[in-house]
């Protein structure tokens, strides 16, 4: 259950939860071009664990994306081995 935070609450948490609200909102609502999570093929996590997400592998030169059980190059549709 989340319950309201009150004005009594210590300076240094306005400003901390103030740092939460701005990050979440830049990547609600991005802006701007981000940074994508880059690693060599050797190195790229299990596909399982972040579905729908997207990586550069670098010593392939190419994006790829996680179905949920695999890397899937965006050139050619094939799965990275």
């Amino acid at each position: 259950m989340l319950l309201p935070i009150g004005l009594q609450i210590p300076e240094a948490f306005h400003t901390i939860l103030k740092s939460f609200h701005d990050a979440i909102t830049a990547l609600e609502t991005p802006g701007e071009p981000k940074p994508v999570f880059a690693s060599v093929q050797a190195k790229l996590p299990p596909a399982a664990s972040y579905p729908q997400s997207v990586a550069l592998v670098s010593d392939l030169n190419i994006l790829a994306h996680s179905d949920g059980v695999h890397w899937i190059r965006q050139d050619t549709g094939a799965v990275i081995v």
